[in-house]
């Protein structure tokens, strides 16, 4: 068994991990932080069905930036939307036989890649270019950006330049997930995307990308509007006046 596959073997138990626990944590954390007062940005939604139309318009089409920002939307779009693509089109990595649709896909997964960097380039000149965004940005918020950049430049010149034996590195993807470990294609264009990609995984539960399952728990998203008809009170007030109570 060669380093390169045993090292990547080991990484992507330890970055599952840390993902899944740190996910895990995360949203734990979120589902216990108490919301002490009705903040529901207006118009708020009157019913609970109302709030999960609202939450699907803002996961799905990111109403509120669009509203706010229409170049930032696009670009968002671009790559949330792209990303999807891409992402879906991976499967086939990990599924034995490769299911229908998945295989339907792949030309549109392939080409969707330029828009995942379309996307993520306009994200990156915007960062830089306007001194409003610049002036809050952080090395992290750049670096997520360059990260991101990194595996998708990666990924395309696997697919349209310097190509990779797919066949063996499925194999490798399927022995690492069945713990039956088979050698890596040891391609530096792919070690270097796998790497990018393992590292994301790391950092991504203390990461300001938290806020694809954070936003369902925004107070200011989830809640519905009515504080006329319906007191709101929060849980840890209603213990601390029962404690004082006994």
């Amino acid at each position: 068994m060669g380093f390169w596959t045993e090292f990547y073997a080991l990484s992507f138990y330890l970055a599952t991990l840390i993902l899944l626990a740190g996910l895990a944590h995360k949203i734990y954390q979120y589902a216990k932080t108490p919301a002490p007062l009705k903040v529901p940005t207006m118009p708020a939604p009157l019913t609970q069905r109302g709030v999960v139309l609202r939450l699907l318009s803002e996961v799905i089409f990111f109403r509120s930036l669009f509203r706010a920002n229409k170049w930032i939307w696009l670009f968002g779009m671009l790559f949330h939307g792209a990303l999807w693509l891409v992402l879906m089109r991976h499967l086939r990595y990990f599924t034995e036989p490769v299911w229908t649709w998945v295989v339907l896909i792949q030309p549109i997964g392939q080409y969707a890649s330029f828009a995942m960097m379309l996307g993520l380039v306009g994200l990156l000149v915007r960062r830089i270019v306007v001194e409003r965004i610049r002036y809050i940005s952080s090395p992290s918020d750049y670096l997520m950006l360059i990260l991101l950049l990194v595996i998708g430049g990666s990924g395309m010149m696997m697919t349209f330049v310097a190509h990779t034996d797919i066949v063996q590195f499925k194999t490798f993807v399927l022995g690492v997930m069945s713990f039956d470990w088979q050698e890596i294609p040891t391609d530096s264009m792919l070690l270097i995307h796998l790497g990018a990609i393992l590292l994301l995984m790391i950092i991504f539960p203390f990461s300001k990308l938290l806020h694809a399952p954070g936003v369902f728990f925004s107070p200011s998203r989830n809640q519905v509007d009515n504080s006329r008809e319906k007191r709101h009170v929060a849980k840890w007030a209603i213990k601390q006046f029962e404690t004082k109570q006994n």
